[in-house]
């Protein structure tokens, strides 16, 4: 199993930057993926960004150029910068394991409780 615990959401402005913390334990070393995911309300989840083992990183188009995810091995944390926050960035922010190499969510095997972020205009 896998825990996956996430933080750092909030409430900002739009134009304001935001850092989501995602906390990894237990047999984090059968995992491959790490992705971030979101949630509005009405919507279904979608996805963010996602960084392999190997390093590749991958980004929805939405946020290309004003999200990073990164991480950091040691900490056993993933990252998700969050920069120029729009209004239509507004969801629930879910970090997630995944034993293979994949972007899609069905790929992903364990998932955090979420984190708000609310971007007000």
């Amino acid at each position: 199993q896998v825990q996956l615990v996430e933080s750092g959401g909030g409430l900002v402005q739009a134009g304001g930057s935001l850092r989501l913390s995602c906390a990894r334990s237990g047999r984090i070393f059968s995992i491959y993926a790490m992705g971030w995911f979101r949630q509005a309300p009405g919507k279904e989840r979608e996805f963010v960004a996602a960084v392999m083992r190997s390093g590749s990183i991958t980004y929805a188009d939405s946020v290309k150029g004003r999200f990073t995810i990164s991480r950091d091995n040691a900490k056993n944390t993933v990252y998700l910068q969050m920069m120029s926050l729009k209004p239509e960035d507004t969801a629930v922010y879910y970090c997630a394991a995944s034993k293979a190499a994949v972007v899609a969510a069905p790929g992903y095997d364990y998932w955090g409780q979420g984190t708000q972020v609310t971007v007000s205009s």
